[in-house]
């Protein structure tokens, strides 16, 4: 069983509403609204590691958290700090996974050049990238495969799914003799 630790839990809320980003970025300190650059403002919690990003469309992605808890928690965070400045949220929304990222080491080095020959889907063009990168359909994930023997799977909804996607390309690896 290889080892698999969470990166980045990506979750998102849409609150069907419009969001003066203007009003928001002026009552928080630690908020970033910059429309000529980026079109929504950037909000870092005091009390956690992660960003929410604030779309006018009242779109709220956030970004950082360790844990579905964490990451859910952040959203909750900022729609609490919003209801403080008088911005009326709805009383139902959904908190959306978006991505888990997790990575894993296989702690030891990988041909890459021969993975990508035995490896269907695969691509791997060290010139322009030095990972190998592999997509799988079951579950529907895609990894970075490095020489070191180090793996990144991103696009998995479910610490689950990243367990599931990271053995099953183990097994190909070995099934195909890279490990």
């Amino acid at each position: 069983m290889v080892e698999m630790k969470i990166q980045n839990v990506v979750t998102s809320v849409e609150l069907k509403m419009e969001l003066p980003l203007g009003k928001i970025a002026e009552s928080f300190e630690h908020a970033e609204y910059e429309p000529e650059q980026f079109p929504g403002l950037v909000f870092r919690s005091e009390s956690s590691k992660v960003t929410c990003l604030i779309f006018r469309s009242g779109k709220i992605i956030c970004v950082g958290g360790k844990t579905l808890a964490e990451a859910k928690d952040g959203i909750k965070k900022v729609l609490q700090s919003l209801k403080k400045i008088g911005i009326k949220i709805p009383k139902n929304y959904e908190i959306k996974i978006e991505n888990v990222v997790a990575t894993a080491n296989l702690k030891r080095e990988l041909s890459l050049e021969d993975i990508a020959f035995a490896l269907e889907e695969s691509e791997y063009e060290p010139e322009q990238f030095p990972g190998l990168i592999v997509r799988l359909q079951k579950p529907k994930v895609a990894f970075l495969v490095f020489s070191s023997g180090s793996l990144v799977c991103a696009g998995a909804k479910t610490e689950e799914e990243a367990r599931k996607g990271i053995n099953t390309l183990v097994r190909k690896l070995k099934k195909i003799g890279a490990i």
